[in-house]
Formats: structure tokens, sequence, C-alpha cells
């Protein structure tokens, strides 16, 4: 099955039957798990057990977007990720599927004959495309290209020393380079790298948020140190989708506008949806632009985009999404009714000068 297939879709009952059994089929399925395996998780205690449940929690937030949208690819991808990370901690990768296997013996079990067929064949397609493709990397996120400053700046963020980091990044500034080319070409592939080395268990939970604090630092120091750009006379208002707790992408983006003149609004992580729209109202902006990292939240931009609609109308703002979601799965932004979709800060100020120019 290909990315671009589409697969059956839950309706509203369906999909309500599909929530209310999430806690049971976490608890009998891990119960289940320890009945057959559990000699085998006694070295991790009572944290091995609690671990199992959220990995099958996991495993149930990416497959809801399989039900609303019929898109499974993101879901594959997760599973390619998760079977990284217990590979390098020594788990037993085999019982990924097997995982799957027993959610959809559950929900055949609990839901309607035609709802539960529907979430069945999610979860048996995406076993099945996961094992297809078992050998085959994921495709990277793409980001551009990295400098050659870009090791010796990663060292100093895992390495804690805020001084380099921004020696670092000054003295590219110095030699004429702006703080959007340092941020896609030396923060982001240095951090898209840190993110990888915690997945292969190389650098601890610690030194990635660290990592990441520093760069938030050094990134608000150079954009207070650049020249403030003539105005263009356009609004962006930006905010990470509820749920979404990674803004240093979209705070790379907010850069961007800023330095090509926009007015911006930034929001930050984990915006309500109500107090979102309602700062649309009061601001009035030409675009918005939505952030989104993980599949669970398609949910959350299609609602946004929706009010955006009916409040608005044919006078709502544009709307730009960005965020690993679509990085990896580029049709997602049609499917949750945006305008465009942007790779990177500076694709985004691109296509967003494009559209509210008409």
């Amino acid at each position: 099955m290909s990315e671009d297939a589409l697969l059956n879709t839950l309706d509203e009952e369906g999909l309500r039957q599909f929530l209310d059994l999430h806690a049971e089929a976490v608890s009998v399925v891990t119960e289940r798990f320890y009945a057959t395996h559990g000699s085998l998780y006694e070295r991790f205690g009572s944290r091995g057990r609690e671990a199992c449940r959220e990995d099958l929690a996991f495993h149930l937030e990416f497959l809801r977007p399989v039900l609303e949208f019929g898109l499974l690819q993101p879901m594959v991808d997760y599973l390619h990720w998760l079977n990284g990370v217990l590979s390098a901690r020594a788990i037993p990768t085999e019982h990924l599927s097997q995982s799957l296997d027993w959610l959809a013996e559950f929900f055949q079990d609990r839901m309607e004959a035609s709802e539960g067929a529907i979430v069945v064949e999610a979860l048996l397609a995406a076993r099945t495309c996961f094992h297809k493709t078992n050998d085959t990397p994921l495709m990277p996120l793409a980001p551009r290209e990295p400098w050659a400053e870009m090791a010796e700046f990663q060292a100093a963020l895992l390495g804690g020393n805020h001084r380099e980091a921004h020696a670092i990044l000054q003295r590219c500034i110095d030699n004429g380079h702006s703080l959007v080319e340092l941020e896609l070409h030396i923060i982001q592939p240095a951090l898209y790298d840190i993110g990888e080395k915690w997945q292969a268990n190389q650098v601890s939970v610690a030194q990635e948020h660290m990592a990441t604090a520093i760069a938030q630092s050094v990134m608000a120091v150079a954009l207070q140190n650049s020249q403030p750009p003539p105005s263009v006379n356009k609004r962006v208002l930006l905010a990470c989708v509820e749920g979404n707790n990674h803004a240093l992408g979209l705070q790379m983006v907010a850069d961007a506008f800023l330095l090509a003149g926009w007015e911006v609004q930034y929001l930050g992580a984990n915006v309500p949806t109500l107090s979102l729209i309602q700062q649309v109202a009061e601001w009035k902006p030409d675009l918005v632009g939505l952030s989104v990292s993980f599949p669970q939240q398609l949910r959350v931009a299609k609602a946004i985009i929706a009010q955006l609609y009916e409040r608005f109308g044919r006078q709502r703002p544009a709307v730009i999404v960005g965020g690993l979601a679509f990085n990896r799965f580029r049709g997602l932004a049609d499917v949750v009714g945006a305008d465009i979709f942007g790779t990177d800060s500076k694709a985004a100020v691109e296509y967003g000068n494009r559209v509210v120019s008409g």
C-alpha cells in the first residue's frame, strides 16, 4: 500500500466508540503482554509496565488520524521511529507488531462489527506497511544544507556551553550572514541531529532539553541585535495548535517574518483554539500560521481552519501550515483545508508574501 492510499474512515459514532475504549484497550493489552512475556520485562521493574501502557496509548493516538482522515503513512513512520527507539534500548522489537495484532483483536471484539472492521483494517495495514519497509530508512526531514559550523555549534549545545554557542553564531553574523540563514543552516540541522542521537540512545533527555533551551536563548539575542527591516504593512499571527508543545521551529518562522518586515504576533506553544480564534478577530492578521508536530494534532488544525471560515467567511485570513507532520506528508495540508504549506521559515515567508499579495 502506498502512502497516498486512503483507508476507510469512521463516522462520528464509530469514532466515539473507539475513543471510549482507549483506556480499556491499553489495560487489556498491557496485561496480555505481561502474562505472555513478563519474564522479559522484569529488569524494567514497575517502570516497565508504565512504559508499556504509554507505548500502547501512543499507538492509539497515532491510529486516530488514520481513522479520521484515512492516511496511513504517518502511523507507519511512527512505528519506524518507535522501532528505532526500542532497538537502541535493547527492548524486543518483535513485540511492536504483536501489540498491533492484539489491539486489532481487542477492537474487533468490543466494537460494532462494521466499525471494528475499519479499526482492524487500519491496524493490520499499518503493520503490513511497516514490515514491507522495515529495512528502508525513513525519508529525512531534509533541513537546508548544514554549514561547517553546525558540528561545533552542536557540541556547544550538548556541552551546555552557552557562551560558545553564542560566539559561533556571532562570528557568522560578523561575516555577513543573517539570522534566518543561521537558523536554517546551523541551528535547525544541529537540533535535528541531536533528536536522532536521542533516538539512538546517544544523548539523554536532559541534554536534548538543554540544547533546545540554549538554542532559544542565542536566537533571541541574535534577533535583538539584527537590523530592523522596513515595514511591508502585512501581519502574521503564528501559533502551535492546542496539544503541540514543540515551538522552536515556529519561533524560527516568527524571526523570518519579522526580518522580512512583517508585523508578527507569536503566540507560542499549545494555544487553545478559542483563544486563537479570538486573537485573530481582535488583531485581524493577513495570514495565520499553524504549527503541527504530530498527526493526532491534525484534527485541531482542521477545526481551527473550519472555525475561521465559519466566523469570517470570505474575509478570513489566509492560513499557512507547517511542522513535522506536514514535512513528512505534504498532502495533509489539503486535508485540513490550509491555503499553503511551508517547509521551513524561508519558504513560509516566500509563500506568505505570494498568497497575501493575491
